[in-house]
């Protein structure tokens, strides 16, 4: 049906109107932008017309209805076809505080500026700067595990909330992936974790369209994916065209009824629908299709040749009226029934707007352990497990799990009640991940963008496994928690491939991103009371398996400097330090050691603790240029890794002691000798500069 023939289309006719105006708007947008990848768009317009307009739990009006259901798109290159979607769907525009606007999330302006500087259209779509946009893909396979762990958040939400009459809580997650997805290893990973828990209120869509950017996919790619999936336990079925509204809307039908398994749709789809030069080629995936190939394919649609970003007639009002109006039935619903619940469990409707804005439960923090001196001590992973322990038996939305370490990372709810989230057993707050820390990290990243406050444990060296989901939680400013122990050559005897150098640097090297390395029991405390406040700050808690001692406050400065990232924990007596000797976690008590000889000797030396860099450099100048006078220039910086980042805070006639190879295996002790982490060493080193 030619736009031109008719003035209001109706049925079927307004179904293809629609479905084509999804494809013009990506195509107009990416030659506009001369970038882009406007092929899966043309191709998946009806897929995604269909799920959106008949299935779609999802109030435009209130894009953060608590129980919409989630659309996840996981080949986020595909981003046209989203942002096509939030437009002519009407999805209003949220505020950073979560106050729904009267404006449009996205207006026809911000389409023809995608890709822009300063846009809300960019190439991949991004959480928190697009309304409607449930999380930030564009790293192919991270989308459909982020859904994985929306899925788990949506379990334990109804298991938690939910009461008799009270059904709070029964949202769906659809994911339209691509071949790219399913062939990133987390792809799999994630299937595995969701087949096992049997997650029925989650769906995959699957873009079968056999091109990538080099080519057809048999160049790298022919398994047999539907197979894949059953052996994950999932529910499988195969639409063969892209194109048959009919045959779309009985598979999320039928997915919708099956109740004991996650769901995967192979949908066949052409690249590039329409196009007569351009479909099914590599060429239609990531490059614009031309003016010339724009205007043909226009013609093939029926539409304008000349029409650039044209809605017809009609288009708006057909998602507002049957979209739209389910969903503000919807959401109206759930608004009334959210009233009455509040006056029948106030205090459970009070936990529900804490965890919406990302807050702790009231008395988090009521059963904080204090850890007395103790030359021996404790490791920083042990200190951590009491601590935690501590603050989720008095906050329930506080959960997590390992990857297959939680005798090692001591990560494991051990309260009553905490209980082991399976299949069937979902409101609980321990989970296990399996050796698949990649799909550790996404999921955690879904749970969190579900406002649970999630954490996912493992050693330091495997965070290297996890750099993409730990890197996206920065990106989308979420609060999730990454717990890393075994920090250093002091995992001993497991040798180099167990021993990380670069790691730290690494973590520090991520924008947004709060490192922590605690140096005692205490200043673990401190670090959580940190943690728990954060909003928008994902953190990566770093924690030793040997154990430290537990410094006497009474002597040494509080523990509570740790919230400025350095502090002063010993300082000389008598006047201005000539030496400053600064450390973070393990290697914080071979400076006091040196510290109490240099004393002893009537040097005059200062100790720093620095468990933060980052919330170091979020202080004012005049209180770094207290904890480092700029005028003491000797300083000695002492860390069991890289030693790349200290020269800013060691300067230039300072010692930093660190690793400049990978480790060895071996005996603690031995390796601290070897490698020249002694107090003996630092003490040589302070007096060398002094010397000076």
């Amino acid at each position: 049906m030619a736009v031109s023939d008719q003035s209001v289309a109706t049925g079927k006719q307004l179904d293809q109107l629609c479905i084509n105006t999804i494809r013009t708007l990506s195509m107009d947008a990416v030659q506009k932008a001369n970038s882009g990848h406007p092929g899966t768009p043309m191709a998946l317009a009806p897929v995604a017309y269909c799920l959106w307009q008949q299935f779609l739990r999802y109030d435009p009006e209130n894009p953060v209805w608590p129980n919409r259901d989630r659309f996840v798109l996981s080949n986020g290159h595909a981003s046209m076809l989203l942002y096509s979607l939030l437009h002519l769907a009407g999805v209003r525009e949220v505020s950073p505080e979560g106050e729904v606007l009267s404006t449009p999330a996205l207006s026809l302006d911000e389409i023809k500026n995608f890709r822009q500087i300063g846009s809300k259209t960019p190439g991949h779509p991004e959480y928190g700067l697009t309304s409607g946009v449930e999380t930030t893909t564009g790293p192919l396979g991270q989308g459909v595990a982020n859904s994985v762990g929306m899925a788990i958040a949506e379990r334990w939400l109804a298991e938690y909330f939910n009461r008799p009459g009270f059904e709070l809580f029964n949202y769906n997650i659809w994911a339209i992936c691509g071949d790219g997805d399913m062939m990133e290893g987390i792809s799999s990973e994630a299937a595995s974790v969701a087949g096992h828990l049997k997650l029925s209120n989650l769906c995959w869509i699957y873009d079968n369209n056999h091109i990538t950017i080099e080519g057809n996919t048999d160049l790298a790619y022919d398994e047999n994916v539907a197979a894949r999936f059953a052996a994950y336990g999932w529910d499988v079925q195969h639409v063969h065209d892209a194109n048959d509204l009919v045959a779309l809307a009985d598979a999320y039908n039928h997915a919708l009824g099956v109740k004991d398994r996650p769901k995967l749709i192979i949908v066949d789809s052409h690249i590039g629908f329409g196009a007569p030069h351009r479909q099914d080629t590599k060429e239609a995936h990531g490059e614009a299709l031309g003016e010339e190939e724009v205007k043909l394919t226009k013609c093939v649609y029926g539409w304008p040749e000349d029409a650039k970003f044209l809605v017809p007639d009609g288009v708006r009002e057909n998602f507002r009226d049957v979209m739209g109006k389910r969903g503000r039935q919807l959401s109206s619903q759930w608004n009334a029934l959210f009233s009455k619940y509040g006056t029948q469990y106030p205090d459970l409707a009070a936990q529900y707007g804490r965890m919406q804005r990302h807050q702790p439960a009231d008395g988090w923090d009521k059963e904080l352990p204090t850890f007395a001196p103790d030359a021996k001590g404790l490791a920083t992973r042990d200190s951590s497990a009491k601590v935690l322990n501590a603050i989720a038996k008095n906050d329930p939305w506080l959960m997590g799990g390992s990857a297959d370490l939680y005798p090692s990372t001591k990560t494991r709810l051990t309260f009553d009640g905490a209980g082991d989230f399976e299949a069937g057993n979902y409101n609980a707050r321990n989970f296990h991940f399996g050796i698949r820390e990649h799909a550790m990290g996404a999921i955690v990243n879904g749970m969190t963008l579900s406002k649970i406050r999630a954490y996912g444990s493992t050693f330091l060296i495997f965070s290297d496994y996890m750099k993409m989901p730990i890197r996206l939680s920065s990106v989308m400013e979420i609060p999730s928690i990454w717990i890393f122990t075994h920090d250093s050559i002091g995992v001993g005897e497991d040798g180099p491939t167990h021993q990380p150098i670069e790691q730290l640097i690494t973590l520090r090297a991520v924008p947004g991103l709060m490192t922590l390395r605690p140096a005692d029991a205490n200043e673990v405390a401190e670090a959580w009371k940190v943690i728990m406040l954060l909003q928008k700050e994902p953190v990566a808690l770093i924690l030793t398996r040997q154990a430290l001692p537990t410094f006497d406050r009474t002597k040494y400065r509080s523990a509570a400097g740790l919230a400025r990232g350095a502090y002063i924990l010993a300082d000389a007596e008598g006047g201005k330090p000539q030496v400053i000797l600064m450390a973070t976690g393990s290697e914080v008590y071979l400076c006091i050691d040196a510290y109490e000889k240099l004393k002893a000797e009537g040097i005059r030396a200062r100790v720093v603790s620095m468990p933060s860099w980052d919330l170091f450099e979020h202080q004012d100048q005049s209180y770094r240029d207290e904890v480092l006078p700029p005028d003491v220039t000797a300083r000695v910086a002492v860390e069991m890794a890289s030693i790349f980042g200290w020269a800013h805070y060691a300067g230039p006639k300072g010692r930093i002691i660190g690793m400049h190879t990978f480790g060895a295996s071996a005996p603690l002790k031995d390796l601290q000798k070897k490698f020249g982490f002694t107090s003996d060493a630092v003490l040589q080193a302070a007096r060398e500069l002094l010397s000076k």
